[in-house]
């Protein structure tokens, strides 16, 4: 047998999904990646932990701070769109890699800032560089997770990326009140550098596939995806739920509810007051599974807007709060999978290009929510809780639509 032919038989082999791996070979790779998601998705979230340390340190305002995690949503959602074409041509790991050098660089950069100039560029190239994690991360557990792991993986890392907007809000306020909001991304640069070694021992390398059309390939269906009335449903119902999600937690810090506002023990209480949600719907997913994907959406977005809407007329109550916020973080968790299933549905052909559209909605959302909490900021908090709920009204209505539109 020729040398080529031998060299042809081991990449079909390598390109192949790894379906011998073991529970205890598998569990280090999922741990990984759902720390990661943690880690490197939390940056879009730390701020809004940090906006009055923020301000007081760099001259400004904390409705001024919000840009910073608007500029880092906006390079998160543009480089998301390049980053699935790169891992498709170069590989998962050695995407994720590079990911990982640039944002170790830009995250410990970013906590140097000596303006807000500063802190709003360089949380732009942080985004970009940040971006490199999911698509790498979820092309690796399609290729090299066995089939028999592959839901379980999945289900950790995107419960590690909802969570993270959470934890990493919890995380950097206890960081800030001790060292300072500078130390949240010093650490948070000093773990990503510690995470290289770890990705390279760890994951496998992948060959990248033959796509016959280099890097431009993945644009390709991307346009045609745009005009299908579906998707362009759920796109937009994303988008709603995210400003949603985002401004709600961004005037947890800028406007304060009663009996929270200047007091940090009872802000940290509040944001951490949705982490059992993050828990009970993982196991709730066999049940949420009997619903068809597009009615589960819509019952989560419905819920989600009745819960904030409850709490805006009932005074904005820290316990009411706490029950809003607990029953919306659950929606979240039990739209994503339905988004997912949705998209893939629509564009059986076109996924990965369909879910980087989906990423990308995701984070124009979620930099369009604390630009909402800011722009509301004095007209008070209940303002922004109606505002919010009326987002998620329109966004399941728009969710809604998914069910009237056909299907490939």
């Amino acid at each position: 047998m020729s040398h080529s032919a031998l060299s042809s038989r081991h990449q079909a082999k390598v390109r192949q999904p790894d379906t011998s791996s073991s529970w205890v070979s598998t569990a280090p790779t999922i741990a990984l990646l759902t720390a990661l998601g943690i880690l490197v998705v939390g940056q879009m979230y730390t701020v809004l932990a940090l906006l009055h340390p923020m301000a007081r340190s760099l001259h400004t305002t904390p409705g001024q701070v919000t840009w910073t995690a608007t500029a880092f949503g906006f390079a998160y959602a543009a480089g998301f769109l390049v980053a699935g074409p790169l891992t498709d041509r170069y590989g998962p790991r050695a995407v994720m890699s590079a990911g990982l050098v640039a944002a170790t660089a830009a995250t410990g950069a970013a906590g140097t800032a000596p303006d807000l100039t500063w802190a709003v560029g360089l949380r732009v190239v942080q985004g970009l560089a940040a971006a490199a994690f999911a698509p790498a991360a979820f092309s690796y557990i399609a290729h090299r997770i066995a089939p028999s792991r592959r839901a379980i993986a999945l289900t950790c890392v995107t419960s590690g990326m909802l969570g993270a907007a959470v934890l990493m809000q919890i995380a950097a306020q206890a960081v800030a009140t001790g060292p300072g909001w500078r130390a949240v991304f010093l650490l948070s640069a000093a773990l990503m550098a510690l995470s290289l070694p770890l990705v390279r021992r760890t994951l496998h390398p992948t060959l990248r596939p033959d796509t016959g059309g280099g890097l431009l390939h993945g644009f390709a269906a991307m346009p045609r995806l745009l005009r299908k009335g579906r998707l362009v449903a759920l796109y937009a119902a994303t988008v709603t739920l995210m400003a949603a999600f985002v401004a709600l937690y961004t005037a947890v810090a800028v406007a304060g509810p009663p009996g929270v506002a200047g007091n940090p023990t009872a802000i940290l209480a509040l944001r951490a007051s949705a982490l059992p949600a993050l828990v009970a719907v993982p196991l709730l997913a066999p049940l949420l599974s009997r619903l068809a994907a597009p009615k589960r959406l819509v019952l989560a977005l419905g819920t989600a807007a009745v819960a904030v809407a409850a709490a805006s007329a009932l005074g904005g109550h820290t316990i009411l709060l706490a029950v809003a916020l607990l029953l919306f973080v659950a929606a979240v968790a039990a739209a994503a999978p339905a988004v997912v299933e949705t998209v893939n549905a629509t564009a059986p052909h076109a996924r990965g290009a369909a879910v980087a559209l989906y990423a990308c909605s995701m984070f124009i959302g979620a930099s369009l929510g604390p630009q909402l909490a800011g722009a509301l900021t004095g007209q008070g908090f209940r303002t922004i809780l109606r505002a919010a709920a009326g987002l998620l009204l329109g966004a399941a209505l728009a969710g809604s639509a998914l069910r009237r539109q056909p299907t490939e």
